[in-house]
């Protein structure tokens, strides 16, 4: 009926994606909805990490609600047609629908991003009603009061992608809060509005200064659970995912817990674990394990953060590439864009793009996928100084432990320990394992690397599981204030090597010799000693 009020693209777009070999039907976050529009005046913001699905659930909440398109070949199907007065609110709404990035990308300024929505806005409603009066410069929140005052006529906004203008090289502070007001003004006490469904990004609140927009609850990942089945993937939705790809493919190159290891890793308020979901469509529709992760955008930014090295971040992204969580607090996301001032805004910032996990007041990366992403900017970036030169030197200390070179080994992590100013301490246990997965890093490129805490102190484990067939499998055990003797003993006694192949067999893959390496740390001398026996 027009481009954005009762439009016919919701219903497009969220069809499509029905008809998807890998659709999950999340249609039941409805039930939540529907109260909310019977109760009126209601407004929801999603905030989520991209790839998490916001704009297929906006295009689901436009189809099922709008006017535009009967619906029912779609829902009848879905699991909200087991509410039973479903069909009272399918299609009997205005929808106010709006993807705010298209009219972002077709812009080179503020004015005319928020002109465009304004021209073809009035233009969808003098259309729908023209029975009323309209004049030239009336805005469309002014127009919308109108037609509600004489035609009794309300509205559901459905807002996608509320954020993607912030991004823009064009916008500046100013613009931003004029979009806010703008947003303010086309929702908030207005009568006209049901519902406003908006999703995003940004969380929405960081950026109104006191009562701007404060009709929104909010519902982001890492604080709320009220809608966080409906936004990733499950662990049964990927098993239901995982059967459907064997079904149809052939061969299957992907194993379940290949998906685990590259998608799987954040969390839900509740600690519910939850996949990316745009990467385990891609790599099931592709057949294929990779990285589908862009580093485009609000990465390279907050990249120059971290090498700028704000507070020690330097040395949590250290920790965290070693496999630690790192405390962190997500409550203190900066008010502006990019304007990160602190450890924790800098952190939290990572967590809303959807670059860390926050679980328990911790921040971790979540999986392989992003793992990949820290490792590039770590050997790509040379501002990061010694973690740069240690992941550069991983290549080389790889090398060194598939020639059985133990001197090279010594030498390399001799260099981690002696290196001027080393940003470690290198004498807590966390931190010297941190190193030993720095000086490994290289090895992630084709080994699936598994790390073991063990009650006790000073030691840790690492097993690389080789990712093709015929290579090389190492197990690695750390000795502080111990030989490596005793390491590679440790290693045989806790029957590691047995575990080791109990793991390939399950991933039917055979390997070529297994190395055993014990390296030793001596605290007193500062000292390291290794020894590598092969199987």
């Amino acid at each position: 009926m027009g481009y954005y009020f009762n439009s016919t693209r919701p219903f497009s777009l969220y069809e499509s994606e029905t008809k998807k070999p890998y659709f999950i039907d999340k249609s039941d976050m409805l039930r939540k909805l529907i109260p909310l529009v019977e109760e009126g005046n209601n407004h929801v913001c999603i905030t989520r990490p991209r790839r998490f699905g916001k704009s297929i659930m906006a295009a689901m909440v436009g189809a099922f609600f709008g006017k535009g398109v009967d619906s029912s070949s779609i829902f009848e199907v879905l699991k909200i047609s087991g509410e039973n007065d479903y069909r009272q609110h399918m299609n009997q709404h205005n929808v106010i629908y709006m993807n705010f990035i298209k009219p972002a990308n077709q812009s080179s300024s503020y004015e005319e991003f928020i002109q465009q929505i304004e021209k073809f806005l009035i233009r969808d409603l003098r259309k729908s009603f023209p029975d009323v009066d309209y004049w030239r410069g009336l805005s469309s929140a002014d127009f919308l009061g109108m037609i509600h005052e004489e035609t009794g006529e309300i509205f559901i906004f459905v807002l996608d992608e509320w954020d993607c203008i912030f991004h823009k090289s064009f916008i500046t502070d100013e613009d931003r809060k004029y979009f806010i007001n703008w947003l303010a003004t086309m929702t908030k006490d207005t009568g006209y509005v049901s519902l406003s469904y908006m999703t995003g990004v940004l969380p929405i609140a960081k950026y109104s200064s006191g009562s701007t927009i404060n009709n929104f609850k909010e519902y982001s990942m890492p604080t709320d659970t009220l809608y966080s089945d409906y936004f990733g993937f499950t662990d049964a939705e990927v098993d239901e995912l995982y059967s459907r790809y064997e079904t149809r493919t052939e061969p299957p190159r992907i194993t379940r817990e290949d998906l685990r290891y590259w998608y799987d890793g954040y969390h839900t308020l509740s600690s519910k674990r939850i996949y990316n979901p745009r990467s385990v469509v891609e790599a099931l529709d592709r057949n294929s394990i990779q990285s589908y992760w862009t580093r485009t955008g609000p990465y390279s930014e907050i990249s120059t953060y971290v090498v700028n090295d704000i507070d020690d971040v330097k040395k949590d992204v250290a920790l965290m590439v070693a496999g630690e969580a790192v405390k962190a607090s997500v409550e203190e996301f900066a008010a502006t864009s990019m304007n990160l001032n602190t450890r924790n805004e800098i952190l939290s910032a990572m967590v809303v793009y959807g670059f860390l996990d926050y679980e328990k007041g911790k921040v971790r990366i979540p999986n392989k996928e992003l793992m990949d992403e820290f490792e590039k900017t770590i050997r790509e970036r040379e501002g990061l100084g010694y973690i740069h030169r240690l992941a550069i030197e991983s290549e080389r200390m790889l090398r060194a432990t598939l020639q059985c070179d133990t001197n090279t080994v010594e030498e390399i992590l001799q260099f981690a320990h002696d290196t001027e100013t080393p940003l470690l301490d290198y004498n807590d246990e966390a931190e010297l394992t941190a190193i030993v997965n720095l000086v490994y890093l290289a090895a992630r490129d084709s080994y699936y690397v598994e790390r073991e805490d063990k009650a006790g102190r000073g030691y840790v484990d690492f097993i690389f599981y080789p990712e093709k067939q015929g290579q090389d499998g190492i197990i690695l055990e750390l000795k502080v204030d111990d030989t490596p003797e005793a390491a590679i003993r440790q290693i045989k006694n806790r029957n590691y090597v047995m575990k080791f192949q109990g793991k390939m067999a399950e991933k039917k893959r055979h390997t070529g010799r297994i190395l055993m390496v014990g390296i030793g740390y001596g605290r007193k001398k500062k000292e390291h000693r290794c020894k590598i026996e092969v199987l």
